[in-house]
Order: C-alpha cells, then structure tokens, then sequence
C-alpha cells in the first residue's frame, strides 16, 4: 500500500476521506455479495424452489459457524489500523505476517468443522426432508472451500486496515465474474444444480485468495515485484506469540459476537423453516436482497473502523469521535434511502429469484418488516465499528449481542407461541433494531470510551 492506493486518515477532510475509502469497500462488498445472490437466481430459475430454499436456509448456519473464525480479520485490522496510523513499521510487519497464519490455520480447521457438523444442525434446524439432502450439499461444498474464504478474508482485512479499499474491490469485481460464469456453466450447461453453484463460489473465493496474496506479497500476476510499504513473505509466516495475543484479544469479542447473532438468526431460521418451503424460499429470496442493502452499511462501518483505528494510533481521538459521527450521517441517510426505495421496487426485485406469486407474496412479508427500518440498524453498525477500531471490542460486542441476539430471542421464545405467524417471528428484527439504536447512540454521545481509547493508545506505544 504504498503510494495512491493507501490512504492515511490521520489528516485531511474527514468527509472526504471516509468517502473515498468507503466507495470502492461499496462496490466490492456488493460484488461480494453478488456470489451467493447468483447463486439463488440460478438454482431458483434453473432447478426449482427446493434448491432456492436449500442455497438459502443454508446462510444463517454458515454465518454462524464463519462468524466465530473471521473475529480473527476483525482483530488484526484493528491494531494493523492503529500501527500504521502510529506509523510503526516493525510492528506492522509482524502484525501482517501473524494475522495471515493465523487465518491459514482457522481456513484450514474450518473445513473440518463445517463439513462434520453440517448434517446434524441442519436437522436440528427442522430443515425440512424435501431439502435437507441439498442444503447438506451445498453447505458441505462451501466449507471445503474455507480456507479460500477465511485466507481472503484476512489479506483484505490488511488491505483495508491500512486504507487500501481498492485492490479487495478489484479482486471481488473479478471473482464475481468468475461465480456467475461457472454458475451459468455448471448448472444450465452441466446440469451439476446445487452442488455447481458451491463450486462455483469456492472457485471464486480461491481465485481472490491468489490476488489478494500476490498484493500484499508485492508482486503483480507476472511475478514482478512492486515497491511498496511493506510486504508479505512466505518464509516470514508464522504466529507470533505476543501479536497473536493481541489478536485474539481484539478478535475473540468480535467473533464471538458474529457467532452469537448468526445463532440468533439460525434460530429466526429456525421457525421460519416451520411454515414450509415457501415461506422458506421466499424469505430467502428477500435474505438476498437484504444482503445488498447492508454491504454499504458494513462499508462505512468498516471505514469507521479503519478511521477511529487509524486515528486512536495516531493519539487523535478526537478527530477519531469525528469520523464516527460523520460516518453515522452518511450511512443513516443512505439507509433511509434504500429502505424507502425497497418499499416501492419490493416486489419486482423478489420477482428475478423466482416466478411463483405465493414464493414472492413471502418475501413481500419480510420486506415490509424489515425496509422502514434501515437506517436504525446502519447506524448502530457503524458506531460500534468506530468502537471496535478504538479498541473496545468488547463493548461493541455488548452491545450487538444484548439487542441482536438477547432480546430477539425474549421475542421469540415468549411472543411466536402468543401468535404463532410468520409476521411475529420477523417482529424480532425491527424490534431490536431500535433498542440497539438506542444503546449504541447512547453510549457513544456519553464519551467516556474516548478517555479509555486514549490510555489504551498510551499503554501501546509503551508496549
């Protein structure tokens, strides 16, 4: 990240900085989410609703199980964040070289586990009969592709921490390209169904892997070196103890909390699943376009993050409180546009995944639950990604799993058996949208994080 392509957010427009990093983190998380969205266009078009409904029964599970291992990307983007905003070269090169191994272990224990416990939990799930075999398939498929994914991951979390949104968003452009080829090959072609659209997105997954290397390897598709700030060498990879330390410490409460609120979802999941495969399919279609919807909203909380990091390494912490607050409008105005623009598109959008009106008519029932309600949730996300990047990891983790998983699951346990429809269980959403609103707000506006922010950066600059 040298030169053009990095951007050091300790001086300058705040405005402009956060915009610049954030655009392109745009483009690419919704290319990134382009993979699974094609996936369930192809098999819903192509092979029929029970594939629809396995491709998408399948994401809360998956979130679940990736969300404890990518706390991991989350943890060395922080102090990566906080050692180039301080500008301390050593540490940033042990940080990079020990952030990379770990992310090779997890990807590589990842496969293990998720294609070990993909058939009991989807049973658990109450997934049912008719899709159970496919859904076991396809999640199967995907985890053996883990190691692509969780290697990615990290060498993007690099990237970004050290304000180099540009290069992943190169990478996601092309790898989508190369999901919804294969997708259209191995399936309308080859007749592979859902096991096609797994390998498709492991194949993808492996070939932003390769890029993502190369970048930070300091080389080019040709093998030629490129200068640049500092470079990732394989012989140099390995865990160091005291960076693998703060890693974890920064990583576990954010994968932690991953996991906790895709189990919440698994749960929501869960009941769904109870009104039968097309409720399942439609709300998987709507789970699609509710993807789309929150990558921006995950953009400015990732610049958030790497602004507030960046910052709080530069012993800046009020500019750092700055760049939240500035994030906060952007991304509260942007989801109060999207939502809006949800609400009148709805239908023709759910529409593309499948042709069946009673499959639509479900999606519409979630999309009226959930689109008024955007902004809330972006702007907690995006607050809580300034504290993470401040380092308070745990607090943010506090606060997402309270309302996110705590609450929705009062709502669910006590409210569903009350009034046992669709409309009850997806209340859960809008719900604990507003009360994490109300807290991530609250504890932000009272300020004291920003004089423990400043005594954390005092204790690392003497570590």
């Amino acid at each position: 990240m040298a030169g053009q392509k990095s951007i050091r957010m300790t001086e300058g427009n705040i405005w402009k900085q956060i915009l610049l990093f954030a655009a392109p983190l745009l483009v690419g998380n919704l290319f990134q989410q382009l993979y699974n969205t094609v996936d369930s266009i192809v098999v819903g078009n192509f092979v029929g609703e029970n594939a629809l409904a396995a491709v998408g029964s399948s994401n809360s599970l998956i979130s679940l199980i990736v969300g404890v291992f990518m706390g991991l990307a989350t943890g060395s983007g922080v102090i990566i964040s906080q050692y180039y905003g301080g500008k301390r070269k050593e540490e940033l090169e042990r940080s990079m070289h020990t952030a990379v191994a770990l992310g090779m272990i997890a990807g590589l224990a990842l496969i293990f586990i998720g294609i070990g416990v993909s058939g009991p939990i989807l049973k658990l799930m109450g997934t049912p009969e008719k899709v159970l075999p496919s859904s076991v398939l396809y999640f199967r498929i995907y985890f053996a592709g883990a190691f692509f994914n969780l290697t990615y991951n990290m060498c993007a979390g690099i990237l970004q921490a050290v304000g180099d949104s540009k290069s992943p968003l190169r990478y996601l452009m092309i790898s989508s390209v190369t999901n919804v080829i294969l997708d259209l090959l191995f399936v309308i072609v080859f007749h592979w169904g859902v096991a096609g659209v797994g390998i498709a997105t492991i194949t993808a997954q492996a070939v932003a892997m390769v890029l993502a290397l190369l970048k930070l390897g300091g080389r080019s598709l040709s093998g030629k070196k490129r200068p640049q700030e500092f470079r990732l060498e394989l012989g140099k990879l390995r865990v160091d103890k005291n960076m693998a330390k703060k890693i974890l410490l920064y990583g576990i409460p954010s994968g932690l909390q991953m996991a906790i609120i895709s189990l919440s979802n698994v749960v929501i999941q869960s009941n769904i699943n109870s009104f039968g495969e097309l409720a399942m399919a439609g709300c998987a279609s709507y789970g699609k376009i509710d993807g789309f919807i929150m990558m921006p909203i995950m953009s400015f909380n990732m610049a958030s993050m790497t602004f507030t990091g960046q910052n709080v390494g530069a012993g800046n912490v009020k500019r750092a409180k700055k760049g939240i607050l500035s994030a906060c409008i952007l991304g509260g105005i942007y989801s109060a546009l999207a939502g809006g623009a949800l609400l009148l598109a709805g239908q023709s959008l759910l529409s593309i995944f499948t042709g069946k009106t009673d499959v639509v008519e479900y999606g519409m029932v979630m999309l009226r639950m959930l689109a008024p309600y955007y902004a809330l949730i972006g702007v907690s996300h995006i607050v809580c990604g300034g504290l993470r990047g401040a380092g308070k990891t745990m607090t943010s983790m506090v606060i997402l799993v309270l309302n996110l998983c705590v609450f929705r699951m009062i709502w669910v346990y006590f409210a569903v058996p009350v009034a046992p429809r669709l409309e009850t269980v997806l209340m859960g959403y809008p719900l604990t949208w507003v009360t994490c609103f109300l807290c991530s707000v609250g504890y932000l506006w009272k300020g004291r994080w920003i004089v423990s922010a400043q005594e954390e950066h005092t204790k690392s600059a003497q570590y």
